[in-house]
């Protein structure tokens, strides 16, 4: 029977509603902290978000053909995954680290994640005769065991570590099911926020601070824009940033066995002397995770042996040109680590002999 013409039209309108639902879910896919803006961190509605990211079968090709990552991996399994050991893999998705866990002779994985991408790590492990690994499909705080287990095995950390929360979900069955004296694999990781020089030939000023074949944006500064994402952008990159200013130095480290995220600062202030001179254009965020002192797995934008798969931020700043020998004071105020459009940063010149500021 033929269709009436407001039963098409809103057959059509029905069409193109669902197009651009699929499309903005596409899109949101690709910037979890948007998406945690959009839906608190913890909600029921974040964590089907990420239960889409990860289900996407590129999403896992990244991760599965990113060497350095793998590689970090498999040495740290195989050193602290021992035979007979009861081990939790916190976000298996294609059950890769499961199964290294299993094939260092691990009695029993429990393998959790609460995407639908758990369906195929199910078939991949009859596919490659692993046993022992019982998969979950449950959130981890959700997830519960009579008896707790000897190692937690995990890989929570975003882009700018904080932003999957990692602290939250390992620290929770880190209290709930690790046995005293249990391992989390890995625990320590380093948060860097190094002032960079982007390479001229990518720069992009922020619009005021242009001209343009003598057409000046000047007049365009009462008008910053108020959306924070505006100023930071995320990249993988390695041709984007020239140098860092300075000696790059730890922000923060963490050691997820004794971490408590109630007592992460909310407020870091830090110096760098710089010794390569010239303009600061921002600050790059990226970490480093660490096993044993020797093991470690780097997102650094000037790390030739980094993790591709991971992007690194750019917090933009301002033009500020210094000299070598200079100080640069910054601070960086973060109200949800979790959520990088919550931290805020400053900085100030210090021109190279004079003193530090008191306090």
């Amino acid at each position: 029977m033929a269709l009436s013409l407001p039963q098409r039209l809103s057959l059509r309108l029905f069409s193109a509603l669902r197009r651009g639902l699929d499309a903005f879910r596409d899109w949101l896919d690709d910037r979890p902290a948007v998406a945690e803006w959009i839906y608190p961190a913890g909600q029921h509605d974040y964590r089907a978000h990420n239960g889409r990211m990860f289900a996407n079968f590129h999403e896992q090709e990244r991760m599965l053909a990113d060497r350095p990552r793998m590689a970090f991996y498999n040495a740290a399994i195989a050193r602290h995954v021992q035979p007979g050991d009861r081990v939790i893999d916190l976000g298996t998705g294609t059950g890769i680290l499961a199964a290294l866990a299993a094939r260092r002779g691990a009695a029993q994985v429990y393998a959790i994640d609460h995407s639908e991408i758990l369906e195929h790590a199910r078939s991949l492990a009859r596919a490659n005769r692993i046993e022992n690994v019982e998969f979950v499909a449950t959130h981890s705080t959700e997830f519960n065991l009579p008896e707790p287990v000897d190692v937690i095995v995990h890989e929570q950390m975003g882009d700018c570590l904080f932003d999957e929360s990692m602290v939250a979900n390992v620290t929770d069955l880190r209290d709930r099911l690790l046995k005293p004296g249990g391992l989390i694999v890995p625990s320590v990781f380093e948060l860097y926020c190094e002032p960079i020089k982007i390479n001229d030939a990518r720069l992009v000023p922020f619009i005021w601070e242009l001209e343009v074949l003598g057409y000046d944006y000047a007049s365009l500064e009462r008008h910053r824009p108020q959306n924070p994402g505006y100023y930071h952008l995320v990249s993988s990159d390695l041709n984007l940033v020239e140098h860092f200013l300075g000696q790059p130095e730890p922000l923060l480290t963490i050691d997820l066995n004794t971490l408590q995220e109630s007592k992460l600062p909310t407020e870091i202030a830090f110096t760098r002397t710089v010794v390569n001179p010239g303009r600061m254009d921002g600050y790059a965020v990226f970490f480093r995770a660490k096993v044993d002192g020797d093991l470690s797995l780097s997102s650094s934008p000037l790390d030739r042996g980094r993790a591709p798969h991971w992007g690194f931020r750019i917090l933009r700043a301002e033009r500020m040109d210094f000299a070598a020998g200079d100080q640069i004071d910054a601070r960086l105020t973060v109200e949800r680590w979790t959520t990088i459009d919550t931290w805020r940063w400053s900085q100030s010149r210090r021109p190279a002999g004079q003193l530090s500021p008191v306090g």
